[in-house]
């Protein structure tokens, strides 16, 4: 079995899905650096070492806790100039998952500066060194991230320049990026207006217009990321903190919250056929109502209620699986760290060009994979996340921490699209149950699809959990031990005497260290 276990660090801690990016973060902190400053650096190297799950042409998301909690949505809107009429006549009523009509203002270069601004102690240039290096000097490719390279090459097989840049990469392969190396030179010298303006941003246009989309130059300098105030529920005895719309975050809250007032069984597959159904109903309700706050008809806060909840939990039958309606399938990619430094600063951060490498239009001189973000848009005039100009689409994005008291007790989230709402209730429910933070990663997960509702079993589960799940109604179906559609899962405790315990997911190829 792979290695789990949470290590104690009596300072600092980082917790990357790749072992490159974690040392990135812990060469921050080595430096004097604090858990932003740290964070940021991961990140920065996760784009040149994982660029099949997050990058220079994606989306961020963080909260922050620096004794008050924080949140920053950094989220790119869909094209001035694009409308739902235009999408429907080249595309029909279903939006594409790749190409050009997909691809959303990335967040994630702004939001690396916002976070710095506001917290940082490092220059950018400094903290962008390991991830410069990666880029012109080269990286070894692992069997894991070979196989990564080649599942996308059969999604993008016909977007050649992608496969110009990506087809020749094998397992030991050094990968050389130079075009997304002056990329990084270009934001340590100018900052954000270095990617929102100028030459970049010209050609990240110029590249989606070329390939039939409308995104311009002036939707990349009109880019935004906001500051918002994080949503709160109570499971257990543990308030969980996640960011609103346009994520998913109130749906793990939701689910929670059902869950909150039901009595799980002990174990079995009756346990797990009640946390599914919780998360059956969160999802059903994400698709129905959540998408960018402007154009929600349904508030978070009714989402939350006791009213709206214990509707949700009544529909729960502890004797047979239950339809709970229309869902929309997220797949997804993405990069999920968190870090913690010595006076308290906590960061749970994720980053994400939604699926693989996204869209699968490269702008070829910037080395920059672009998002697909906006496949998360739905075609159908009546629904809530309908395509519509410089509007943000509904996001699977959900960073998390848990509190006790007002203090942080827990930083936590995974990679993962649809699963990222449903490993969280998972991992959750074993931590309250007291298991050991390192074991409790490591367990294994099942996943459900939203619309076929079909599940989805690691093959690590004992066969009388498949067994007594499909009894009660369940499309069960195995997945593979240790499935990266399971989610990566990173985490980070406080300790009550100082100092914390870290682990990260083994399904990854990740790290957690610290000082």
């Amino acid at each position: 079995m792979p290695s789990a276990r949470a290590r104690p660090f009596p300072h600092a801690a980082i917790a990357t899905p790749h072992y490159l990016a974690t040392a990135a973060g812990l060469a921050a902190f080595a430096t004097g650096g604090n858990a932003v400053d740290a964070a940021v650096a991961a990140n920065l190297a996760l784009g040149v070492v994982t660029p099949y799950r997050c990058g220079y042409g994606g989306d961020l998301f963080a909260l922050v806790h620096d004794g008050e909690l924080s949140g920053y949505l950094g989220s790119g809107r869909s094209p001035a100039g694009a409308t739902l009429e235009r999408v429907r006549a080249r595309h029909g009523d279903r939006m594409p998952i790749f190409g050009a009509d997909t691809v959303t203002v990335p967040g994630a270069p702004a939001g690396w500066f916002a976070l710095l601004e506001r917290w940082g102690t490092r220059p950018f240039a400094e903290l962008a060194r390991p991830a410069l290096r990666y880029a012109r000097d080269g990286f070894e490719i692992t069997p894991k991230g070979a196989w990564d390279y080649a599942a996308a090459r059969g999604l993008y097989a016909g977007f050649e320049p992608w496969m110009a840049a990506h087809r020749d990469v094998e397992a030991g392969s050094l990968v050389r990026q130079p075009e997304m190396a002056r990329t990084i030179e270009r934001l340590a010298d100018g900052g954000p207006d270095a990617y929102y303006r100028g030459p970049v941003a010209d050609a990240i246009a110029a590249a989606v217009q070329a390939a039939g989309g409308d995104l311009s130059a002036a939707d990349l300098a009109a880019h935004r990321g906001e500051w918002a105030r994080p949503l709160r529920a109570v499971y257990r005895d543990l308030e969980v903190a996640e960011l609103p719309p346009p994520t998913q975050g109130v749906s793990a809250l939701e689910a929670l919250r059902i869950l909150d007032g039901c009595e799980l069984p002990a174990g079995g597959a009756e346990r797990e056929h009640v946390l599914v159904e919780a998360v059956k109903l969160a999802l059903a309700d994400r698709d129905a109502h959540v998408t960018d706050p402007a154009d929600m008809r349904v508030g978070v806060q009714a989402m939350l209620s006791d009213e709206w909840v214990d509707a949700r939990r009544a529909r729960i039958d502890p004797a047979r699986a239950v339809d709970p309606g229309v869902g929309a399938v997220q797949r997804g990619g993405t990069a999920y760290l968190c870090a913690a430094d010595r006076d308290g600063l906590l960061v749970s951060l994720i980053q994400s060009n939604f699926l693989s490498f996204g869209s699968g239009v490269y702008v070829t001189e910037w080395g920059i994979n672009l998002n697909n973000r906006g496949a998360s848009f739905s075609l159908d005039r009546d629904a809530a996340n309908v395509f519509a100009p410089a509007k943000r689409p509904m996001h699977t994005l959900v960073p998390a921490m848990g509190l006790r008291d007002g203090r942080p007790a827990l930083v936590f989230g995974t990679m993962g699209g649809d699963a990222q709402i449903q490993v969280q209730v998972q991992l959750l429910t074993h931590l309250l149950d007291g298991v050991e933070p390192g074991e409790a990663l490591a367990a294994p997960r099942w996943r459900v699809d939203p619309g076929s509702w079909r599940l989805h079993l690691e093959s690590r589960f004992d066969d009388a959990v498949a067994v007594g799940l499909r009894a009660l109604g369940h499309d069960v179906r195995e997945a593979p031990a240790w499935d990266d559609t399971m989610g990566h899962a990173h985490l980070i405790v406080p300790r009550d005497h100082g100092g914390y315990l870290a682990a990260y997911d083994p399904r990854s190829e990740g790290a957690a260290l610290g000082w």
